[in-house]
């Protein structure tokens, strides 16, 4: 069974729910949205599984109320099958007047034009924004940190020597930040990375 490896994003997650009653993660498929956001729910809906979608959509339409009487913080996840859940999350957050409440994933914006018809609430003041991206090499184990972005941006002398051959990083270029992908032998993990990139389109 493969490891949930931690994401700089938690922390980040972690201080939204706090802070706004529902918290939409965007992002590719397969970047890590509904991990990262299972490790902070309570509960879960998935809007994608084929034993029980349908039934959702027809709830979120007819009952959304009864559909987010779940254990807070409950993950919604590709909430866009039913765009009509933004606003009944919305009103809900309205009603309960708690942060934390909701968490939504989705691989694709809430505005575009599937779900424009359905959406009447930006969702401002109720629900924040995170994008997600693929894992960063300090994520995924093949670095240690030590050289850090936000060290060099504020000015601060950095100094560390690699033990990673051109052919490491060449590697990891082609794997890609898929989490999926890490951890795996490496034939294995670059065969990942095609099936994830044409299934993203």
């Amino acid at each position: 069974m493969k490891k949930n490896l931690p994401r700089v994003v938690d922390d980040v997650l972690a201080f939204k729910l706090k802070s706004k009653g529902a918290v939409l993660v965007e992002g590719p498929k397969w970047c890590g949205k509904s991990t990262t956001c299972m490790r902070q729910a309570k509960s879960v809906v998935y809007m994608q599984d084929t034993e029980t979608r349908e039934q959702n959509i027809a709830l979120a339409y007819t009952a959304a109320s009864i559909l987010l009487a779940k254990e807070p913080p409950l993950l919604i996840d590709e909430w866009q099958e039913a765009p009509i859940l933004w606003d009944a999350v919305r009103n809900e957050v309205d009603k309960r007047g708690r942060f934390g409440q909701f968490l939504l994933t989705g691989s694709v914006s809430p505005l575009k034009e599937k779900a424009k018809k359905e959406i009447h609430h930006s969702g401002i003041g109720r629900i924040s924004t995170m994008t997600m991206k693929t894992m960063s090499l300090y994520e995924s184990g093949d670095s240690d940190g030590t050289v850090s972005l936000k060290d060099l941006f504020e000015g601060k002398a950095v100094a560390a020597v690699s033990d990673k051959s051109l052919l490491d990083y060449a590697f990891c270029v082609c794997r890609g930040g898929w989490p999926n992908a890490v951890g795996l032998d490496k034939e294995i993990a670059l065969e990942q990375a095609p099936t994830i990139i044409t299934n993203s389109l």
